[in-house]
């Protein structure tokens, strides 16, 4: 076989499909929100680590250890495709509102909410089949936990 043969099969295969990791995934998506204003700021990891903390019950150290793992995989990611596809498949539409308003935490803790952040939230629930009504609502809960007056 030639090849070019050899290369073209190799390009036609499908990707072998990994197995999903939520916590993974949710701790991703996390990080991603936090760093789209390009800054990840000490308050937001804190808010990532208390969220994951307590959705996952995770020890001091996993949470860590999922925070560090998290934040490699943003870097090396090029879309969140395959993450969102995770939740989407492993969470009930329950807690995929409830990674919403985990988002919305992340997305308020600096104090500031960046246009990129709010463009990502509306993304990711998109591709997690959170509809426009309930991730305004998972907003409205967020504010009004953290005392966010304007919206």
């Amino acid at each position: 076989m030639s090849l070019f043969r050899q290369l073209m099969r190799a390009l036609e295969a499908p990707a072998p499909r990994r197995d999903p990791d939520p916590k993974l995934s949710v701790a991703v998506l996390l990080v991603e929100a936090a760093r789209q204003d390009d800054v990840f700021e000490p308050r937001e990891r804190l808010v990532i680590e208390q969220l994951l903390a307590h959705k996952f019950d995770l020890s001091e150290e996993e949470c860590l250890a999922l925070v560090d793992a998290a934040e490699r995989r943003v870097a090396e990611m090029v879309q969140i495709h395959g993450h969102t596809r995770d939740v989407f498949e492993t969470t009930t539409p329950g807690e995929r509102i409830q990674l919403i308003e985990m988002l919305w935490e992340v997305a308020y803790a600096d104090g500031v909410l960046d246009p990129e952040e709010d463009l990502l939230i509306r993304r990711i629930a998109g591709l997690i089949a959170v509809e426009d009504r309930e991730r305004v609502l998972a907003r409205q809960r967020v504010a009004a936990r953290m005392g966010i007056k304007s919206l």
